[in-house]
């Protein structure tokens, strides 16, 4: 049967929760949430499911050197570039249930709904599941997605190490996911990315679809403070050098940059590594990751102009010095309007509330925007809870976005 045929269908909503409580059981946090950080033990079973359940749906599964798979469900047109959805299935150290995973399961139920009612696409659907998208152990996010789009090496990927020095593409393959796919380097017709708000305004408009029309622009240093080590007893205060107190003045003058720009900008420090962080001895070595955010990005930029001004005071105040090892940004990409618009008639078509707004947050759909239309597409978040083991979403506003999100990526399909 062709699509431009098919009857008003829906997705099957008790298949996806079933696929989500299910995903709930694989790398569980100490408060019930998700502890299933990339290229872990966890985020391999995870994966092992996902391609099972895609390859019972009659998908062809494949998987980049990146480690991002790929189901595809063929379409009339097999030749024609094809229509891309999905998001993450790894977590935060303490994640929730929902965050990048509602995405990639809810593309797979579109795949699965589709093979229920024997419904071929003209252009041919893949679902992806992007690796190491919140960076949670290997920084920087959204980290395949952007070797994907041409903006890093594999080679950078797999050098990247996490906090005890291990290297991602030797965990890559230890987990089975090193993939023979060239990464990236092919057309796609289009991406569409479904994911919670992972803020409460949609909760608090009580609209069930959010389209994203832009980002805020978000920079990230990672910076080193260099010291000495020495006794904490005898070494007097004017010979020391301790890294973290550098460290510590530097975070607390990004969290006060923060206030000076908020409610719309803010500031944050999420990350401290230290060495040799026992008692008894100053560090000389300590590690911090800060990040700017606003909707302007020459407010950003003059966010981050304070902050480097800040890094260098820090460290002469502390007596040791200081160095940026890494930068990123995210946030300026534009979204696709013809596919913003299917997702907008989808909606209205189904009478399902909707409503236009900013993402705050980073998505794989940012970097995909810089070489195939792209829609990024939220759903509510039960008081903006998220990056947190007590996350959650309104189940019946969840199934309308879904839906959605199914009429729209079909429509986009056999276009």
């Amino acid at each position: 049967m062709h699509s431009n045929l098919r009857p008003n269908l829906s997705i099957n909503s008790d298949r996806l929760w079933s696929t989500i409580d299910r995903s709930a059981e694989i790398g569980v946090g100490k408060a019930g949430g998700l502890r299933r950080v990339a290229l872990s033990e966890d985020d391999k079973v995870m994966r092992d499911q996902f391609v099972e359940w895609c390859e019972s749906a009659g998908c062809n599964v494949t998987v980049d050197a990146a480690g991002n798979i790929f189901a595809r469900r063929v379409g009339r047109e097999n030749e024609l570039p094809p229509v891309v959805v999905g998001s993450h299935l790894d977590t935060q150290a303490a994640g929730g249930r929902f965050d990048g995973i509602l995405g990639v399961l809810s593309g797979l139920e579109i795949l699965r709904t589709l093979a229920d009612h024997n419904i071929t696409t003209r252009r041919s659907i893949e679902v992806v599941n992007w690796t190491n998208e919140e960076g949670a152990r290997f920084a920087p996010p959204m980290a395949a997605s952007c070797v994907f789009a041409g903006l890093q090496s594999i080679d950078w990927l797999h050098d990247l190490h996490d906090d005890d020095g291990i290297r991602f593409g030797d965990e890559l393959a230890r987990i089975g996911y090193l993939g023979d796919a060239t990464v990236g380097g092919r057309e796609l017709d289009s991406y569409f990315e479904l994911h919670i708000e992972q803020d409460s305004l949609m909760e608090a408009a009580g609209k069930s679809v959010g389209i994203v029309t832009g980002g805020y622009y978000s920079h990230a240093l990672t910076c080193v403070f260099h010291g000495e080590c020495a006794h904490t007893g005898p070494t007097e205060m004017k010979l020391r050098k301790n890294a973290m107190i550098g460290a510590s003045y530097f975070l607390a003058a990004v969290n006060d940059i923060g206030w000076q720009y908020e409610p719309i900008g803010r500031t944050s420090a999420s990350r401290m590594q230290i060495w040799p962080n026992k008692f008894g001895i100053l560090p000389e070595y300590t590690e911090v990751t800060v990040d700017m955010r606003h909707k302007e990005r020459a407010i950003t930029d003059e966010m981050v102009n304070k902050t480097r001004v800040a890094l260098a005071e820090a460290a002469k105040k502390a007596n040791v010095e200081t160095e940026i090892t890494a930068e990123w940004t995210f946030g300026d990409e534009i979204f696709d309007a013809d596919c913003a618009q299917l997702v907008r008639d989808a909606a209205v078509a189904r009478g399902v509330s909707q409503m236009d707004i900013t993402s705050i947050a980073g998505h794989d759909a940012y970097y995909i925007s810089r070489i195939a239309p792209t829609a990024l597409v939220f759903s509510p978040c039960i008081n903006g809870i998220t990056h947190n083991e007590a996350e959650d979403v309104p189940r019946e506003a969840t199934n309308q976005a879904v839906n959605v999100f199914f009429d729209a990526v079909v429509a986009r399909a056999d276009r």
